[in-house]
């Protein structure tokens, strides 16, 4: 995460909450510092996400029942830095806990993997924008006892991927070429 000193900065907890705050209310410090208090936890909460605002993106929330939404960023009211912040999502038996919070675009697609290892790629346009305080909608199935979702990532675009498996390859490829004729050739 890189900051120009004009976004704001969102973070968000496992129990669903969410705060957004200028991040000029973050002073520089050095290495050695503790820092300051972006949120108040509530106890057994943690922080699952942080993003830095930029005007009509999204922030995608996955819960570990693998339910998600998009939440327009302007739905997030600006506070200051250290509240306990607003409701996200709702969180409970149906959702469970957040596990990932980003910000997204519709251009955008989401890995979703869960602890059976199931691994999915979905496109954010899937997802329905809807408001702050709600429940979500189904994003991944879950067909084992037990499975849950612990984590979901920005995909790079798919022409992005393979661009960058043609160079990898190509890469390889050039390594094992020494200018030499193959064995048993001269």
């Amino acid at each position: 995460m890189h900051a120009n000193g004009d976004e704001d900065v969102i973070i968000g907890t496992a129990q669903g909450m969410a705060i957004r705050f200028d991040q000029k209310e973050v002073r520089p410090m050095g290495r050695a510092a503790f820092g300051v208090k972006g949120i108040t936890l509530e106890p057994g909460d943690k922080v699952v996400g942080a993003e830095l605002a930029n005007p009509g993106a999204t922030l995608f929330t996955m819960t570990e029942n693998g339910f998600g939404k998009r939440t327009a960023i302007e739905e997030y009211r600006l506070t200051h830095r250290g509240g306990k912040g607003v409701i996200d999502i709702k969180t409970g038996e149906r959702n469970g806990n957040v596990v990932a919070m980003l910000q997204v675009t519709d251009a955008d697609q989401v890995m979703i993997i869960t602890n059976k290892g199931t691994l999915i790629r979905s496109r954010v346009a899937d997802v329905s924008i809807i408001g702050r305080n709600t429940q979500g909608v189904r994003v991944m199935a879950l067909s084992q006892d037990g499975e849950k979702v612990v984590g979901a990532t920005r995909a790079p675009e798919e022409r992005e991927a393979e661009a960058a498996a043609e160079a990898a390859a190509d890469q390889a490829g050039n390594e094992d070429d020494d200018g030499s004729a193959p064995d048993g050739e001269s």
